[in-house]
């Protein structure tokens, strides 16, 4: 795998692309507008998403996905999972037969409650399927300091050519073939960090946070064995590093929103004051359904979802958490 498109070029799009060349790939990163392909070429930097990171010269920004997907041995969806469904639809007549998808979104589809890869292969079945997920702050990779991922995919082999084509010195990608726990340990962490910022923003110690992240994993861990992930992928990159970053790093945009509707603020002026999505808001509703569908108790997600989607008092929301029954701690 030689030629590598990125789809997005977010923060975390951006910092896969470098990550890609510095892998020694051919790296296109492809925009959803003009401008921004426009200026990232002119410039040499994604002033809009990275400011003041140096591109890699040889990394192409273009906005016409013929162009971008022309070559492409592989193709790494950086959109945000929400519009996941729209751009599979416009890759439709792009792609060659049998190019690999690479899922870099965290998220699961509101109203649905599909994962990523269950939307792909509804739209775009013929093609392989990958997950790349793990504790990873865009920034942090683009600067070239230590990462490591979870690379998951079905397919035998394809995981292991992906790991060849993106990993370095710095970026360390770890084989899987668990493409549901690897997307659900990405998916609910973001639920879970917003009730780490909650309880942040409440002032409520660092024990709480503590407590909270353990018990999240424990929220997770069943949810994904109901429907088809292994638990050990879940004590993993894509599962309790991702949840622990997420959950205690100022640079998640989930656990800051957590902070701001903790110290009172209302959802939509948090919300405004986010450059990138927090994607939590809209997984929320959706871990929920997942979770009555397997009939797996969530409570910490579903108080979330109640505080985020049903108007619930937060102080009300977590006296509730905090008056359930004493139980034994099995996982």
């Amino acid at each position: 795998m030689r030629a590598l498109t990125i789809l997005g070029a977010g923060s975390w799009g951006t910092a896969l692309a470098i990550a890609a060349r510095r892998a020694g790939r051919d790296v296109t990163l492809w925009a959803r507008r003009e401008e921004l392909a426009a200026d990232i070429a002119a410039t040499g930097e994604n002033r809009r998403y990275m400011p003041g990171v140096a591109l890699d010269p040889a990394i192409r920004a273009t906005a016409v996905l013929e162009e971008a997907t022309a070559e492409a041995e592989a193709v790494l969806l950086v959109v945000p999972a929400q519009h996941l469904r729209r751009a599979a639809e416009n890759l439709t007549p792009h792609l060659r037969a049998g190019t690999p998808l690479v899922i870099c979104a965290k998220g699961i589809e509101a109203g649905s409650a599909r994962l990523m890869s269950q939307i792909l292969q509804e739209v775009l079945p013929e093609q392989p399927l990958a997950v790349l997920s793990g504790p990873t702050f865009a920034e942090e990779v683009a600067q070239g300091l230590p990462a490591a991922v979870t690379l998951a995919a079905c397919e035998a082999g394809l995981a292991e050519r992906l790991v060849e084509a993106l990993g370095s010195r710095a970026f360390r990608p770890y084989a899987s073939d668990d493409v549901i726990g690897a997307q659900l340990g990405g998916a609910v962490k973001n639920v879970a960090a917003i009730a780490c910022g909650i309880v942040a923003g409440r002032a409520l110690g660092e024990n709480a946070r503590a407590a909270l992240i353990t018990r999240a994993l424990a929220e997770i861990t069943p949810l994904a064995q109901a429907m088809g992930g292994r638990a050990e992928t879940l004590i993993g990159l894509s599962g309790l590093g991702d949840l622990t970053l997420t959950c205690t790093g100022a640079a998640s945009r989930n656990y800051t929103l957590g902070m701001a509707l903790g110290r009172g603020e209302a959802k939509e002026a948090a919300l405004g004051g986010s450059r990138g999505v927090a994607e939590g808001v809209y997984s929320a509703d959706g871990v929920v359904q997942l979770a009555d569908r397997c009939g797996v108790d969530m409570p910490i997600c579903r108080g979330v979802d109640a505080v985020l989607n049903h108007a619930a008092p937060i102080e009300a929301t977590i006296d509730s958490l905090l008056s359930r029954p004493f139980r034994t701690e099995i996982y």
